[in-house]
């Protein structure tokens, strides 16, 4: 699995993509940021309130009860706002 971060999500992770061995028991987006939650101070902090990101799976927005296998290249990232 491939996992990319943007803006604030990246500067929190501390880097923009990165390689995940995704494993068995993680079916959806949801439990996928719970996982990556564990995996240190900054992705702690990056995935503390899965209401302030989105996701996409393989370039299409998703909600965080999408399933997601290893093949797939999942991005988070904060709501777009324009003006």
């Amino acid at each position: 699995m491939r996992l990319l971060y943007f803006a604030w999500v990246r500067q929190k992770v501390g880097c923009g993509e990165e390689e995940f061995r995704l494993p068995d028991n993680v079916p959806t987006v949801a439990a996928l940021v719970e996982l990556l939650k564990a995996r240190g101070p900054g992705h702690a902090q990056a995935f503390a309130d899965p209401s302030l990101l989105r996701a996409a799976c393989n370039q299409e927005h998703v909600r965080f009860d999408a399933a997601v296998s290893d093949d797939d290249e999942i991005a988070f990232f904060p709501p777009v706002t324009g003006g």
